[in-house]
């Protein structure tokens, strides 16, 4: 039986942006962070190292224990989603010389305006 839980404001924002971005809904965001948190307090195994080196591919990922494999999927699948620098270079260009940049909602090509300046 679903239970009512009063939360700061600020921590309901930052969970309603962040369920935007993984595509969940408000109430499975916060649930998805309170399994994490839950597995990171019972383990006391959790090895943030282990983690930072899996992500930098110094490791495997079989080398992680499942609690450490859940946070390092989560970390993985945010930094995938941010573009590293070669790609905000390429989408630069392509702002600049008017061309397409993304999609909309409908799945339409977006243009952007030329730059009359390039």
């Amino acid at each position: 039986m679903a239970k009512t839980v009063k939360l700061g404001d600020d921590l309901v924002e930052i969970a309603r942006q962040e369920a935007l971005l993984q595509d969940r809904s408000l109430g499975a965001q916060v649930s998805h962070w309170m399994r994490i948190g839950r597995a990171v307090e019972t383990s006391g195994k959790l090895d943030h190292a282990k983690i930072s080196a899996v992500l930098a591919g110094e490791m495997q990922t079989r080398e992680l224990t499942p609690e450490e494999k859940s946070v390092w999927l989560d970390r993985f699948t945010d930094l995938m989603g941010e573009p590293g620098p070669e790609e905000e270079a390429f989408f630069a260009d392509r702002r600049r010389r008017g061309l397409g940049v993304g999609l909309d909602e409908e799945g339409n090509l977006v243009h952007a305006k030329p730059d009359p300046a390039a």
